[in-house]
């Protein structure tokens, strides 16, 4: 009598893994990335075979890709080069928050991924931030954190403004 072989394949399981930033902020606060196309800078890691990729990589809320077999969207699909398995990463909207004068110096989760199979591993903060001057409400726009550290005068309070030491980490939700 043969026996029958039942082969599952099984879809990546879904993780929530969120974004924490840290800075000191200087007479600003609401810091947060602007606009629909705000590019997260990331580096991923193939949660089947643990390859990282080697260039920095970005998702926007704006972009969606169709995943295999009807299974909904996500920010990015991508096959991983190394095991060639299908992963997705997908920014949830809903969960993007301001970092604020009360946070400063404290880690604070200003956005969350839903990972099936990509797990985020490193983050480079760029252009497309803006926060507002804490006494003034003077808007800043199009802050870059690349370098970690940030600097402005806000003429309506007559008082510098920055944001220093800009660090981050992952935090499985």
């Amino acid at each position: 009598m043969g026996s029958a072989r039942l082969t599952l394949w099984l879809w990546p399981s879904s993780q929530k893994i969120a974004l924490q930033l840290k800075a000191t902020l200087e007479n600003v606060t609401s810091l947060r990335p602007v606009g629909e196309d705000f590019r997260w800078y990331l580096k991923m890691k193939c949660g089947n075979c643990g390859e990282i990729s080697e260039k920095w990589q970005y998702i926007r809320l704006m972009d969606s890709v169709a995943l295999k077999g009807g299974r909904g969207s996500a920010s990015m699909v991508q096959k991983c080069k190394l095991c060639s398995r299908e992963n997705s990463i997908e920014i949830l909207s809903s969960t993007i928050k301001s970092y604020n004068a009360e946070d400063s110096e404290k880690f604070k989760t200003i956005v969350e991924f839903e990972c099936r199979g990509l797990e985020p591993v490193d983050f480079q903060p760029q252009a497309g931030f803006a926060a507002e001057g804490t006494e003034s409400g003077t808007v800043f726009s199009d802050i870059n954190l690349q370098e970690k550290d940030w600097t402005d005068y806000d003429e309506k309070a007559q008082e510098s403004v920055g944001i220093y030491e800009v660090t981050h980490q992952f935090v499985k939700c």
